[in-house]
Parts: structure tokens; sequence; C-alpha cells
């Protein structure tokens, strides 16, 4: 996006490691593109409502760009999971009486005022891609399901495959996009 159509790149770090966020941030600089990305961490050691604040503060970046600056922006989660994990720390802190599978009760209405801003206006984007962490690999459990809901695709990681040594171990028929017409595609 930053080189080759004068957009911007916002990452959005939700408790990752020092080291990630250095060795990131090295090689965006090798990579020639950190003058025209935002970085925004809430690192593993800190406070849950240090770490749930990070995704929302990368978008209200990104939003800027878009709004303001007038430019595209591929904004990059890692890892939305986290992001919920912090929610439910945070809700637990105040108190609330947690909800299916020890989240907290608010997690719809948190995922949802995060991701519905992700959008086009103006004739410029906001397109996300996000790494998102599937506890025991349980697809139906409430975190990564409520986000799910709201992405139009997904590129599912497979261990079977990573296992064979085929990387990217994109699994085709596990991935998703709203796109797709089963007319055009089956």
């Amino acid at each position: 996006v930053a080189q080759n159509h004068g957009g911007v790149s916002v990452f959005a770090g939700v408790g990752e490691r020092t080291r990630e966020g250095n060795d990131l941030i090295g090689e965006m600089a090798e990579a020639g593109v950190l003058e025209k990305t935002a970085l925004v961490f809430g690192q593993m050691d800190e406070q849950p409502g240090t770490r749930l604040r990070v995704p929302l503060t990368a978008l209200t970046m990104a939003e800027y760009f878009r709004d303001v600056q007038n430019q595209d922006v591929l904004l990059f989660i890692d890892n939305i999971f986290r992001f919920t994990q912090a929610g439910s720390e945070v809700s637990t802190l105040l108190g609330r009486m947690p909800s299916a599978v020890g989240y907290q009760p608010n997690l719809a209405d948190e995922m949802g005022s995060l991701q519905e801003r992700i959008t086009s206006t103006r004739g410029h984007s906001i397109t996300s891609l996000q790494a998102i962490y599937v506890p025991a690999d349980d697809y139906t459990d409430p975190a990564p399901a409520t986000t799910f809901a709201h992405l139009d695709a997904t590129t599912e990681l497979s261990r079977d495959i990573a296992s064979k040594g085929i990387y990217p171990a994109v699994d085709p028929l596990s991935s998703t996009s709203r796109i797709l017409d089963p007319r055009y595609v089956s």
C-alpha cells in the first residue's frame, strides 16, 4: 500500500513481546516502508486496559489517515484475540459477571464497535488484516466466533499442512470469502 499505492499502514501489536516489536521495526525500516507506517504497541506485560486500547488507538489513527489525509490505509492487528482477552481482564477487574466460557458480557459489543469502524468512506478505505488465535482450534469459542462474524474473508493456516512442510500452510477448503460466488467458483 505504501510503496505502490501511496497509502499508509497502521500496525496494532496487542500483547506483543518487546523483541517482536523491535524485529518488526527493523524489518520495516529495511524494506523502506517505516516512514509510511504508524505503530501502536501494548506489550504483553502491560496492564489490560492498555492492551484493550491498542486496536482502538490504531483504528483511530487509520480513520485520521483515511478521513483527514485522504489516504487508503492498511490496518494490521496482531492479535485480535488478545484484544478480547484484555477486555475480559478489564471486565473482571470491574466486577462484571462473566458470560459464555468466562468472557466479558459485552464481548459482542466491544468487538462490533471495533470491527464496524473498519470501512470505506469518501473514496478512501481502511482494509484490515487481523491475526486471530483460535483457542484449542475451537471455532465455536465465543472470542473467534464473534470476530469471524464481522470479517469478509478468512485465511486458515493449517497445522496439518505445515507438518507436511508446505508453506504458507493455507487450507483453501477451510478459508472463506464473502465475495466468492458459487456460480463462478465451485
